[in-house]
């Protein structure tokens, strides 16, 4: 891929933010990848460009239709200073794959990686070196075409922006309280669940806001047909550690194919540990964490990484998980992960990417 870099002069950058109070997406680097994209000719005029808003003609399907997809990734500041970005392949295949639900045209992944760590390394001041902090890169693609009409867009762009970010939670690495909803769903098995698309997270918007309004951190959603199966949470996979194994719902059309929950079940399983994706049932969570066979509950997550869970809430009542506190399994999943993020680790697996 050729492409055009148009960079801001020293006098006009960005001052960077302090990385002792990074919050997260509230920041963002000076300068953005986009390149467009139209039936007639493919993918075009690749370019990294100072950040500035975009243009769009009132008509743009994205703006009726939900064509809109998007990724995320984090790249790493190591104590070696060497950049890290970890399994940015398998982001790369699923944004592909989110683009193929959502009738919108494949990139060249390996291309498209190209590009990213190009703008990383012309903003390479912008990742942060303390721990729990990295720089985000949010690729995604909107439907362009100006029309009125229900069928797939003919024009698209696609953008990477960056952002410095710290924890995603304000409890950090503390267990949060999730709320479990059995009034809203999220997606339906057949729709567009799987897919990292927007509208996902816009029918999610309600019960998060309910949830926080009674002191939730999140929501873990239902299946949509039956209300009993346990799906996910807003922003993250969900394990269970129940008995002597380790629990995750099976990859059902509805739910998205986590990056970090890969990672969680490749890991344990080269560990020895038992683990089954399976259906289950929020009745069964529920009556393991009143005996006590419900160990630890955590979420996993590209912005979390690892989310230990320590309550949770379902039709008034209240379900302590491992008494509050994070678990065991939960600190040896993040400390595996983060110390490979961060080149403190031997990549055994090869995830990580040094750019």
């Amino acid at each position: 891929m050729d492409i055009e870099i148009e960079l801001l002069p020293e006098s006009e950058r960005k001052d960077l933010p302090s990385s002792s109070n990074l919050s997260f997406g509230k920041h963002f680097s000076d300068h953005m990848f986009l390149m467009g994209y139209k039936a007639d000719t493919g993918w075009h005029n690749a370019r990294i460009v100072p950040y500035g808003n975009f243009s769009l003609d009132p008509a743009s399907a994205c703006l009726h239709y939900g064509q809109a997809i998007f990724e995320g990734l984090k790249a790493y500041r190591g104590k070696d200073d060497k950049i890290r970005l970890f399994r940015a392949v398998e982001n790369m295949d699923r944004l592909n794959h989110s683009a193929w639900r959502m009738c919108m045209p494949q990139v060249d992944k390996d291309e498209l990686l190209q590009a990213i760590k190009t703008l990383i390394q012309i903003e390479k001041r912008w990742v942060p070196g303390a721990k729990g902090t990295s720089l985000y890169a949010r690729p995604f693609m909107i439907a362009t075409e100006a029309f009125l009409g229900v069928r797939p867009a003919k024009e698209y762009l696609l953008s990477v922006i960056l952002s410095p970010v710290g924890a995603y939670y304000v409890e950090g690495f503390n267990p949060v309280k999730i709320f479990v909803t059995d009034k809203y769903v999220r997606a339906v098995s057949g729709g567009v669940g799987e897919a990292k698309t927007a509208g996902n997270y816009a029918a999610s918007l309600m019960a998060s806001e309910k949830a926080k309004e009674l002191g939730f951190t999140q929501v873990l959603w239902l299946d949509a047909a039956e209300r009993r199966y346990v799906e996910e949470v807003g922003t993250m996979n969900i394990f269970f550690f129940l008995e002597d194994a380790i629990v995750t719902p099976e990859l059902s059309g509805s739910i998205l194919p986590g990056i970090t929950r890969d990672s969680v079940l490749r890991l344990a399983r080269g560990w020895g540990l038992k683990v089954e994706e399976r259906p289950i049932t929020i009745n069964e969570v529920l009556e393991k964490a009143k005996n006590k066979a419900l160990k630890e509950c955590f979420g996993t997550g590209t912005a979390a990484v690892i989310s230990p869970v320590g309550a949770l809430y379902y039709k008034g009542e209240n379900y302590s998980v491992n008494g509050g506190k994070t678990g065991d399994l939960a600190q040896r999943f993040f400390d595996e992960i983060t110390g490979l993020q961060y080149g403190e680790r031997e990549d055994a697996y090869g995830w990580m990417d040094i750019i």
